[in-house]
């Protein structure tokens, strides 16, 4: 969660740098050839997942058709918000990581495509797979700053990971019958907050680094992978999504208020 949790929407700082400013402008040739490269080779793979991994593991046409759209929504996003990126000439180790980890999530949202219900031992599989996806999560921000390629496209790619893995694990656990379609709120609580920036202005503004929001984003994900694997009934798996949820509503609710207060505190006085 190297952009501070996946609701530091606008004016994130660049991964490993909090005051590092950087002009936008046209990504070179070498680093849209050094992009596309990653971005064809991790497509190649999820296609080969899809093609042929999935079939052998009982799913339909639907899982690796879901799984390649998805990933190629993802890798259209990513090449065209390159200029992010500049004046880097390097995609970068940071961003690489992130992708791996945009690839595993266009296979969940495959698995999700397919809509048949989710067996035990896939159950754990997916679990396993994100919880590498979640160490991962720790390591790109480390590796922008070891190599000096930090971005705001950077920070900005992880963040919308950070999200999408959110809302695509709050699927499955509900796919999965673990908890209610309630449990989707947990997903798209960033999304209705980046709707809310565009209604209420002071809400887009940019919010300072927070350890609670962090730390509150990686125990959301590790609620929802807890719920997701066989170990725990649908009570307990529910009862625990309903306390993850809580945590993050007042996640965002603290980030309301601090930007309501830095609104007022930027309003001019009104004199009589």
């Amino acid at each position: 969660m190297s952009g501070g949790g996946f609701h530091a929407i606008v004016g994130l700082p660049p991964r490993g740098s909090a005051n590092h400013a950087e002009a936008v402008t046209v990504p070179s040739r070498a680093l849209l050839i050094d992009a596309g490269w990653r971005v064809a080779v991790l497509g190649g793979g999820v296609a080969a997942a899809g093609l042929l991994l999935m079939p052998l593991a009982g799913f339909g046409w639907r899982a690796p058709a879901g799984a390649l759209v998805g990933y190629a929504v993802i890798a259209a996003l990513v090449l065209f918000g390159l200029a992010g990126h500049a004046p880097h000439r390097r995609f970068g180790l940071a961003n690489a990581v992130t992708l791996i980890r945009a690839a595993g999530m266009a296979l969940l949202i495959g698995i999700l495509a397919e809509g048949v219900a989710l067996a035990p031992a896939a159950r754990w599989l997916m679990a396993i797979g994100g919880t590498a996806a979640l160490l991962l999560d720790g390591v790109d921000g480390w590796a922008a700053r070891k190599t000096g390629l930090s971005s705001s496209f950077g920070a900005r790619f992880d963040m919308e990971i950070d999200a999408l893995f959110v809302l695509v694990l709050a699927a499955l656990v509900w796919r999965a019958g673990q908890a209610g379609g309630w449990v989707l709120t947990a997903g798209l609580m960033r999304y209705i907050f980046v709707l809310a920036g565009w209604l209420w202005p002071a809400l887009a503004a940019p919010l300072p680094p927070s350890f609670r929001r962090k730390a509150i984003c990686v125990i959301e994900i590790a609620v929802l992978l807890a719920a997701l694997t066989p170990l725990l009934g649908p009570e307990a798996a529910a009862c625990l999504c309903l306390a993850g949820l809580a945590l993050l509503g007042y996640s965002f609710l603290a980030d309301v208020v601090v930007l309501a207060a830095a609104a007022r505190r930027r309003a001019p006085a009104v004199t009589t």
